[in-house]
């Protein structure tokens, strides 16, 4: 992991990192990090590492509970450029819209394609996180996202067991995801948009239906897509403090 760039504002130390081809972005409390939660956030689909909803959340997360925050792009958005395959699915979308036909099947293809190949990048991300001091192997770690970062939260949280708590939320729903979730027993919260235009709110509901987490809670909300009501950003964040405060962590 290569640190390229340090900037601290408003008590939150942020800094950019490389790790390989990834770009990412960690952030910590500058009064200090020792024994902070780790929360990983995914982005949504078409947005990046900085997109205005996971920096409203790591402001929070990082002021107001002294979490430590992390996210990378996913392959092909942000400072990652994108494939051949990845741009023709970029330009079926656009075609879609503009004639005004169903975008959910490719929507589906391509985060399928963009959540499995960020799952092992997420792996290493977090490997070379706790080899950083001010991490280390035994911390908590709770991973949050929506749609594409839900997506791919949902495939990494049910292979990854160093995750001990997750949100998700929005997100278009696969068999993939289904599975995913059955093989997932960590609490969970799943945010669910109650008049999103782009995802129907029936796929949330099989996802909570699907979860084998035995603490599982759904949260429903009158809002459209990518409108996610401050009130559900501090209901995440005590979540997570509630969760990863009593996680027990055994390095290696």
């Amino acid at each position: 992991m290569h640190f390229t760039a340090e900037t601290s504002s408003n008590g939150v130390i942020e800094r950019n990192f490389t790790l390989g081809e990834i770009t990412g972005v960690l952030w910590s409390a500058a009064s200090g990090t020792d024994g902070a939660p780790l929360i990983l956030m995914g982005h949504s689909g078409g947005m990046h590492k900085r997109a205005p909803g996971i920096l409203s959340r790591v402001h929070h997360y990082v002021t107001t509970c002294g979490f430590t925050v992390a996210a990378i792009d996913a392959p092909g958005h942000g400072d990652r450029p994108r494939n051949e395959q990845d741009q023709q699915w970029v330009a079926a979308l656009q075609q879609a819209r503009v004639a005004g036909e169903p975008i959910g099947p490719i929507v589906v293809e391509y985060n399928s394609s963009l959540a499995e190949r960020a799952v092992p990048e997420w792996q290493a991300t977090l490997d070379a996180l706790q080899a950083l001091p001010e991490i280390g192997a035994g911390t908590p770690i709770g991973y949050g996202g929506m749609t594409l970062g839900a997506a791919t939260g949902l495939l990494l949280t049910s292979v990854e067991p160093r995750i001990t708590a997750a949100a998700f939320g929005g997100v278009l729903v696969y068999e993939a995801l289904i599975e995913a979730a059955r093989r997932i027993t960590i609490p969970v919260e799943f945010l669910v948009p109650w008049d999103d235009e782009v995802i129907g709110r029936d796929g949330g509901l099989a996802l909570f239906d699907a979860c084998a987490s035995e603490e599982k809670a759904l949260h429903a909300y009158p809002g459209r897509h990518h409108q996610v009501p401050g009130f559900e950003v501090d209901t995440s964040a005590r979540f997570f403090a509630r969760h990863l405060s009593r996680a027990t962590v055994t390095p290696g």
